[in-house]
């Protein structure tokens, strides 16, 4: 009898699954023998995906609609799983009604809630860059966060150091003109930062240069940005297309606190994230790029976002998050967890992935660095290898 992998635990929050093909990571599951079940979360994908325009009728006020989103995190998409698991695998014999699962970063964060609230329905569980930090506030996170940030910049002026006049200037023309990109969003100074977001993808730091390049060459070139450039810009973020994302990327870690823009709070301790500060100093002195990180300024800058400004700011106050994880149920955890741990991975935290490795027994890991965050598509084939074998449990 074939074991079920269950991959409906995607990257995100707030993201669809990609179509797959026999290539890859998932070419590694079925030649073991694995069906697949690539679940869309609710809200994403061929799962009603949401945006203002998609909202049922009579969902309308700002408040409204941030009650709405509330039932949009792990423990609804855990609940939505098991309703599929049972509609599935019910009819089977007892022993064969678990299935395995399969998380990717966020898509760890579900399984450690589907490990905390619903074992009994898994029969393994697999984790790339998804040792979620087991923590009841976003700051935690952070806080260790931006230190990978900082990590990242100083590596990106050391290989491209022409960058730092380069973005010193592209900053100073942002600050004194207003850049309208494509779809109506604006270019500001916070939305350029969030370009450091790719820094945590390998090739990130590349890609990032070459904005930076192009965009010093239009400035040089027109003293303005070319529609190209601004487009590619336009599209580095998924903040648009995937709102959730933005709207609920700080309540992921709350339990019963409100995350009161945690990464604005934490960024602003930093004085080299701000240009107002910058700009006064030393020539020499870069700018430095943000990560994945949300702030409030997204909800002007970028169009999609503006409807839900008023629902972000509720959401940003509100404490009443329920549970996400039950520690003394993942203290006693009787489910194999096997798990690739990226020591330089700038989302998820190493130093917070080892601590909650720490508490979830029947954990075992495969730690690298010589992978980021996305090292499952980077190297699928080595990865999927080492994590099976692992999952074996055949000790020396």
């Amino acid at each position: 009898m074939r074991s079920w992998t269950e991959h409906a635990l995607e990257g995100g929050p707030g993201f669809e699954v990609p179509l797959m093909s026999s290539s890859g990571f998932s070419g590694e599951i079925h030649d073991r023998g694995y069906q697949t079940l690539w679940l869309d979360q609710r809200g994403t994908g061929l799962s009603t995906p949401f945006s203002i325009e998609t909202l049922p009728s009579h969902i309308k006020t700002d408040q409204q609609i941030a009650d709405y989103l509330k039932f949009f995190r792990a423990d609804s998409i855990v609940k939505d799983c098991e309703v599929i698991r049972k509609s599935l695998l019910g009819h089977r014999p007892k022993e064969e009604q678990k299935w395995s699962l399969f998380g990717q970063s966020f898509g760890g964060f579900c399984a450690i809630t589907y490990l905390s609230f619903s074992p009994e329905g898994l029969k393994e569980v697999f984790l790339t860059g998804g040792l979620a930090p087991l923590i009841d506030h976003p700051d935690p996170n952070y806080e260790a966060t931006v230190q990978k940030v900082i990590v990242r910049n100083n590596r990106y002026f050391e290989k491209y150091p022409r960058d730092i006049q380069r973005i010193r200037d592209i900053v100073s023309y942002l600050s004194s003109n207003n850049v309208e990109l494509p779809d109506g969003g604006r270019l500001t100074v916070r939305r350029w930062q969030q370009l450091g977001i790719d820094f945590g993808m390998a090739g990130g730091i590349d890609r990032v240069h070459q904005i930076v390049l192009r965009s010093a060459n239009d400035l040089d070139l027109f003293n303005r940005f070319s529609y190209k450039l601004l487009q590619t810009i336009q599209n580095s973020s998924s903040f648009d297309g995937n709102p959730i994302y933005a709207i609920l990327h700080e309540p992921i870690y709350c339990q019963g606190k409100a995350p009161n823009w945690s990464a604005n709070r934490v960024v602003g301790k930093h004085s080299q994230f701000s240009w107002n500060l910058v700009k006064s100093l030393g020539s020499d002195i870069p700018l430095w790029f943000t990560g994945e990180m949300v702030f409030p300024e997204v909800f002007d800058d970028f169009t999609n976002l503006r409807p839900l400004k008023g629902a972000a700011e509720i959401l940003a106050k509100d404490s009443s998050w329920g549970p996400l994880y039950d520690l003394n149920q993942l203290a006693k955890n009787t489910v194999p967890v096997t798990s690739a741990t990226y020591y330089d991975d700038m989302y998820v935290p190493f130093e917070l992935a080892q601590k909650t490795a720490a508490i979830i027994k029947n954990t075992e890991q495969y730690i690298t660095n010589q992978l980021q965050h996305g090292g499952l598509r980077e190297d699928p084939k080595d990865l999927m290898r080492r994590l099976f074998q692992i999952s074996k449990r055949e000790f020396d």
